[in-house]
C-alpha cells in the first residue's frame, strides 16, 4: 500500500478563514502569522526531544495552526497527539507535522516577502 503524502495537498493557509479571524485587518493578520511562525519553531524544537508532555504539545499547536487556518497543521497535530495519547511510536507522525509546519511557514515566509518593483 502507498505511503500518503508528508503533506496533505491543499493550501496551507485557509486565506478565507484567516480573514474572518482576523476581520480583515492587514495588520492583524500579519501580527497572528509571525506569532504562529514562531510558536511553531519553538514547539516544533521541543517535540523534537519527545518530553513528556509532547501530547499536550501537539495539542498547542493544533489550536494554533487551527486558529490561524493552518489545515494541514492542525490536522498533522491531531494525529500525533492521538498516537502519542495510544502510547504508539509516532516518530512518523512528527515527521509529517514537521512537513506540514515547514509548508505553512514557507508559505507565511512568501506572504510577507517584499515584491521587487516590475514583477
Amino acid at each position: 500500500m502507498p505511503s500518503p503524502p508528508l503533506v496533505p495537498d491543499f493550501e496551507p493557509i485557509d486565506d478565507a478563514h484567516l480573514y474572518k479571524m482576523t476581520l480583515g485587518d492587514a495588520a492583524l493578520e500579519r501580527e497572528v502569522l509571525l506569532l504562529f511562525t514562531a510558536q511553531a519553531a519553538s514547539l516544533m524544537a521541543l517535540l523534537a526531544s519527545w518530553p513528556a508532555d509532547a501530547a499536550a504539545l501537539a495539542h498547542t499547536l493544533k489550536g494554533s495552526a487551527r486558529a490561524i487556518g493552518a489545515f494541514a497543521v492542525a490536522e498533522a497535530a491531531a494525529g500525533l497527539e492521538d498516537a502519542l495519547r495510544r502510547g504508539e511510536d509516532a516518530a512518523e507522525r512528527l515527521a509529517i507535522l514537521e512537513a506540514a509546519v515547514d509548508h505553512a511557514r514557507a508559505a507565511i515566509e512568501d506572504r510577507f516577502k517584499p515584491t521587487r518593483p516590475g514583477f
